[in-house]
């Protein structure tokens, strides 16, 4: 078999195994984010028990990008695409610990909500703009990979900014809170963490989109 057709295959493997991944990891934050309009104890459960599903497809395509490298030693853009895959791989698997933190967090406040007797009341904050949005900069970070649209890949920049204020906003919200009902910090403070959460998703989306620039461009940008 000649090596150009083995690398090519195994090129191509990889970025099926990456796109897989993303896939997965999508529709965790999706999950993470419904729980937070409407609950599912079940769902919640799910997201945190299948976390390993993810861990260990990101060990996996790490060893095929080292492989890929020890094998092959691609140059120019090949190379430039396998160290993508190795940075993007660690971002999408902490976007899906990021998911997990926020499932535990409502699991957190739903369980103090039932214990005071206080379940119609769950939140006093709306996440669905903050979630929606987050939601949105992944989609497009993970497009962008897939199509290599730099254009696109820096549109999320700018929601990232949005996101950013609307964390800001939830903590003035909980701290406000805090002082009108002081007997429930830990709630409050889930709360504020949930909003954290999906901050700290967004940057990992951005940090995706970054990558792809410069996979794309060869211009780095994190520093701008």
């Amino acid at each position: 078999m000649e090596p150009y057709y083995t690398f090519h295959h195994e090129l191509l493997s990889l970025k099926k195994k990456l796109m897989q991944v993303s896939t997965m990891v999508e529709e965790r934050v999706r999950t993470a984010a419904s729980c937070l309009v409407e609950r599912n104890d079940e769902a919640l459960r799910q997201l945190v028990l299948t976390d390993y599903e993810v861990d260990e497809m990101e060990v996996e395509i790490e060893e095929d990008c080292l492989k890929i490298l020890a094998l092959h030693q691609p140059v120019a853009s090949d190379l430039r695409f396998i160290v993508a895959v190795i940075k993007i791989n660690n971002e999408i698997e902490r976007i899906a610990d990021m998911a997990v933190s926020i499932a535990l967090r409502i699991q957190s406040i739903y369980k103090k909500c039932d214990e005071n007797g206080k379940a119609p009341n769950y939140w006093f904050y709306d996440y669905s703009e903050m979630s929606e949005k987050v939601i949105v900069m992944l989609k497009m970070s993970l497009d962008a990979l897939v199509n290599r649209d730099s254009a696109m890949a820096r549109q999320v920049f700018i929601l990232d900014d949005d996101v950013d204020q609307m964390m800001k906003d939830a903590y003035d919200r909980v701290r406000d809170e805090i002082k009108r009902n002081p007997e429930q910090p830990g709630r409050l403070i889930n709360m504020y963490l949930v909003a954290r959460h999906l901050e700290r998703i967004g940057d990992r989306a951005t940090n995706i989109s970054e990558e792809v620039v410069h996979l794309v461009e060869g211009t780095i940008v994190r520093s701008q």
